[in-house]
């Protein structure tokens, strides 16, 4: 079996369920926010808001987010492994993905939970 050090010890069955899961649960979380958009009257910043003053949609919202990383990732990583074919432009192109992919994961939970 070959071992590829990016792949960080997932399968591909793996792989494939983190898709599926990721897409669900934003799939889930754009319902929640049209939802709260049709049932809304007006729709104001202080509604707005205060809507993401909810926990719950902080949390939601939070881990929504990290389904869009885990699900760019996954993308990302599957797209250079079969495409990029040089290692050393593979693992520099990952690096640069990896690293915008946890500058947005920072980013994101400060401005969500403004720390």
């Amino acid at each position: 079996m070959v071992s590829n050090a990016s792949a960080l010890g997932r399968s591909g069955i793996q792989d494939w369920l983190l898709l599926r899961a990721s897409a669900i649960l934003i799939a889930f979380y754009i319902f929640y926010l049209f939802s709260f958009i049709a049932l809304t009257d007006m729709l104001t910043y202080d509604v707005w808001s205060g809507f993401f003053a909810l926990e719950f949609t902080k949390v939601f919202t939070l881990l929504t987010l990290f389904s869009i990383l885990v699900h760019g990732w996954i993308g990302m990583w599957q797209v250079l492994t079969d495409y990029v074919k040089g290692l050393t432009i593979r693992l520099i192109l990952q690096l640069v993905i990896v690293i915008t992919l946890f500058s947005y994961a920072i980013y994101g939970t400060v401005v969500l939970w403004g720390v």
